[in-house]
């Protein structure tokens, strides 16, 4: 029997082919044709589907073409469903000559249908499809028109940490249900297949990127195999009865990178077995599906929180308190991280983030952390997961404390619309240096092409190298709104502003309030042990060094500003300014070789930028501005420019938690949030 795509007809016998449902066999009718012979007719068997020039051919028993031999001919065949038997279905050529009523010849072919499909849910819809074009399961396309199967990658911190180890008999992840799936179909003759293998098969490259599981037969239990996987690209299916089906179960172990792309095709393989040694196996048939490993997801902080995290140290004990309550009020667990007190919760913002990852039948929440130290068991967030939330660890090359090389210097805005091109999932923003320094920072290229890797939140570097800490959350951040007649983008950027701080301060003094103090409810040995002093409204307008440094800070934000506006699409009623001074000092926390002459800003009082956003709750640093009237004016400046807007502010009373022996703002909490709605398979990178 032959495979060929090209069946040469012979008058003398009859010819058999085997024809795969999805590929078509061409009939070579010209060749065969007897001399003289000026016309033929071409029918077939119910289940065969014959095209010759412009007609159609069903099988049906009238389904007859005449056709003249004026120039060579070719037609093309298909089977629409499998034979129940060997050369049970065929295709009848008649050839004529002139003026003969009866055929002068008749070539016979005999074909025998097999059915032999890879299918998955190629469509996102959840369903396991067989597309009329099997050529698209080779393709993955973006869009809502789009299609292609998708990978989740397995982030349970369970079983992932012993990824080296993949022996073929390790054992299936528990929830295997909710893999990806991917089903085999054969059909046809048992004895068609008796002379061929089936091979799963998918290239070194891509199986060290998956596991393939198929359940075992023959076992008491539901136990499962791994066939496919790093180190072994290659597996070899038992022998299929006349009809089989099996399914596979496939997770990525590697979310996409530099180096890889995120897709992973896998293929069956028909293969003629050799019964000499001196000839070699031939393989005959292929399918392939091909698979996109699903990115990662960051979500803004105008998302609904699902579960606050923090540490509950001593040390942070009224912070703890103030978001505790900011919780409760939008009936939002909050999880308690265990941490060494010596860190005050700084790794927490610093190096992770909450994100998700997801796939049409299932979505995942994860951490995605960015260490600074080495070791697994100094990550106690791992363990204070709730069930179902997994966890990444993504090794960073600098874990110096005043590092750019973290998931601290990362955040996500809403969705936004700019230079004509949708962001449906909105658009990360990374801070850097912007041009080459010996005293430059940056995020290292590995972290930042791993983030851009992802593709469906295109980064935005922005210039966050003035700041100590380096970190864009330190002069920014997004709180959600209700617009009016929803003719808004639904959300506000806050923008620190030391223009506005001071153009406040310069009213206050016009208005008499000059002599009033910043830090006056601090106590002494706080203030000494931050480098700060109590100082009148007066003598910080007076400070001439103070305004220089943060004049420099203004241009720095400006430049930002001026990004983001067209980056993000925004205009200047989108943007907030948040009343905020800096000054400008040493590099802290660093050992004293990696010590330089530069000077960083560092917020002068607790930075209102580093708010908590709670839904319209937001937990606010306490700023303790000068006191005018029982009120603080920063805080009723602030509550001014948000409230009207629905937002509620609360001050966190802790000074200690935000500047004392931190050298930064405070990051001993992060929030899970609720994943967008939109899918990111629909959007167009």
């Amino acid at each position: 029997m032959s495979f060929q795509s090209t069946v040469n007809l012979s008058l003398d016998s009859p010819t058999h082919a085997i024809c795969v449902l999805g590929t078509e066999i061409t009939l070579d009718i010209s060749g065969c044709a007897p001399k003289n012979c000026e016309s033929f007719t071409i029918r077939g068997s119910p289940r065969v589907l014959i095209h010759i020039s412009s007609s159609v051919i069903t099988g049906k028993a009238d389904a007859v073409v005449w056709q003249p031999m004026t120039q060579p001919t070719e037609a093309l065949v298909r089977m629409v469903s499998p034979s129940p038997d060997v050369d049970e279905d065929k295709v009848l050529i008649s050839f004529y000559s002139p003026d003969k009523e009866v055929p002068t010849a008749t070539a016979v072919l005999y074909l025998t249908g097999i059915e032999i499909s890879l299918e998955a849910d190629i469509y996102r819809d959840g369903q396991l499809d067989m597309p009329s074009d099997k050529q698209a399961k080779k393709r993955w396309v973006w869009g809502p028109n789009g299609w292609g199967a998708i990978l989740l990658v397995n982030c349970n911190p369970a079983e992932t940490e012993d990824l080296d180890d993949q022996s073929s008999d390790q054992e299936a992840p528990k929830d295997i249900q909710n893999l990806s799936q991917m089903t085999l179909t054969v059909e046809g003759p048992t004895s068609v297949f008796k002379n061929y293998m089936l091979i799963l098969h998918t290239s070194k490259e891509e199986a060290s990127k998956a596991r393939v599981y198929l359940s075992q037969k023959g076992t008491t239990t539901c136990t499962y195999e791994l066939v496919i996987g790093p180190g072994k690209p290659v597996h070899v299916l038992a022998p299929f009865e006349n009809r089989g089906k099996e399914t596979f179960y496939i997770e990525a172990i590697e979310f996409p990178s530099a180096s890889f792309a995120g897709l992973i095709s896998f293929s069956i393989s028909l293969v003629e077995k050799s019964h000499d040694k001196s000839i070699p196996e031939m393989p005959l048939y292929k399918d392939t599906v091909m698979f996109r490993v699903a990115p990662y997801i960051f979500t803004p902080s105008t998302q609904m929180p699902l579960e606050v995290y923090l540490c509950r140290e001593m040390q942070l004990q009224g912070f703890v308190d103030t978001v505790t309550r900011l919780s409760e009020k939008i009936s939002v667990q909050v999880a308690s991280v265990y941490e060494d007190p010596s860190r005050q919760g700084r790794w927490l913002q610093d190096e992770m983030a909450f994100c998700y990852t997801q796939a049409p039948h299932k979505t995942v929440s994860l951490i995605l952390d960015t260490p600074r130290v080495s070791k697994l068991e100094d990550f106690p967030m791992k363990y204070s997961l709730s069930p179902g939330v997994g966890y990444l660890t993504y090794k960073t090359e600098d874990h110096g404390v005043a590092s750019l090389d973290s998931i601290g210097n990362m955040i996500v805005s809403p969705p936004v619309k700019a230079q004509g091109k949708d962001y449906p999932l909105g658009r990360v923003l990374i801070g850097g240096s912007f041009y080459p320094s010996s005293e430059g920072r940056d995020m290292s290229k590995a972290l930042r092409d791993f983030v851009c890797a992802q593709q469906v939140q295109a980064p935005v570097e922005l210039f966050s190298d003035w700041l100590m800490t380096g970190h864009v959350d330190e002069f920014m951040c997004f709180v959600p709104v209700k617009d009016k007649n929803n003719d808004g983008k639904g959300f506000r950027l806050l923008m620190a502003s030391p223009s506005a701080c001071y153009e406040l301060f310069e009213q206050k003094q016009k208005e008499g309030f000059g002599d009033v103090t910043l830090f006056e409810d601090v106590r002494a040995e706080q203030l000494l042990s931050n480098g700060r002093e109590a100082r009148t409204i007066s003598q910080i307008l007076a400070d001439q060094n103070l305004r220089k440094q943060n004049d420099y800070v203004e241009k720095c934000i400006s430049l930002n500003r001026t990004l983001l506006k067209k980056e993000l699409g925004l205009m200047e009623k989108d943007i907030i300014a948040i009343p905020q001074l800096f000054c400008l000092e040493l590099l802290t926390n660093v050992p004293s070789n990696q010590q330089t002459t530069k000077l960083f800003a560092r917020p002068y009082f607790p930075d209102m930028l580093q708010m908590i956003v709670l839904d319209k709750n937001l937990g606010i640093p306490k700023p303790f501005g000068p006191q005018i009237k029982g009120t603080c004016c920063l805080e009723e400046k602030v509550c001014n420019l948000l409230e009207p807007l629905g937002l509620k502010c609360t001050f966190i009373d802790d000074f200690d938690c935000y500047l004392t022996n931190m050298g930064d703002s405070c990051a001993c909490v992060i929030i899970h949030r609720v994943p967008f709605a939109f899918k990111w398979w629909k959007m167009v990178p």
